[in-house]
């Protein structure tokens, strides 16, 4: 016979499962898989995982996306520069990612790939631009649609793009989190 308290640390464990390990292309659990397999009460073993994790820096976030909820455990702060690991990025790979978020972000969440291309072939050579925009639409940070390129689902999930904003038009209140650098990259 099972205690009452067990049950629900068994939900708590699989929803970590779930959300910490990589299973298909983007990183967490959409709403389905976690009715399925946590039952229909899944948002508040959700809230108990995400106070169970809190103590370590990371907090479960949420995004609504074409009518479908996603869910992922992110870092609660932004680290220091000093401290964030590449993962074998190269300096202007991050170059590429960012400025074609913020200029997507600017276009209002669509914006050319050509434009975005001409925009960055004034620092970075076109091969090297390329190759990397479609690692990134590779890796779900962008998509692409009929020649235009849109906030990808890992974008979403992995960056504070109102952060961005903030840092690239130099408001005051972008660093807010206290972090002693203003930028994070994404794990």
């Amino acid at each position: 016979m099972s205690k009452p308290g067990e049950t629900i640390k068994r939900k708590i464990a699989r929803a970590a499962q779930l959300l910490l390990y990589k299973r298909h292309r983007y990183p967490g659990a959409r709403e389905w898989e976690l009715k399925k397999y946590l039952g229909t009460n899944y948002k508040a073993v959700i809230e108990a995982f995400n106070e169970y994790i809190e103590p370590l820096g990371l907090k479960v976030k949420k995004i609504e996306e074409d009518g479908v909820e996603h869910y992922a455990v992110i870092a609660a702060e932004p680290m220091p520069l000093s401290e964030v690991r590449t993962f074998g990025w190269r300096i202007d790979e991050m170059a590429v990612l960012v400025i074609s978020l913020a200029y997507i972000l600017a276009r209002g969440g669509t914006a050319s790939k050509k434009e975005v291309i001409e925009l960055l072939e004034e620092k970075i050579v076109k091969w090297r631009i390329e190759r990397s925009i479609e690692r990134f639409i590779r890796f779900g940070y962008l998509e692409e649609k009929d020649g235009n390129l849109k906030l990808g689902l890992r974008s979403k999930l992995e960056f504070d793009l109102d952060r961005l904003v903030k840092l690239i038009i130099g408001t005051k209140n972008a660093n807010e989190s206290g972090a002693k650098e203003p930028f994070s990259l994404p794990p």
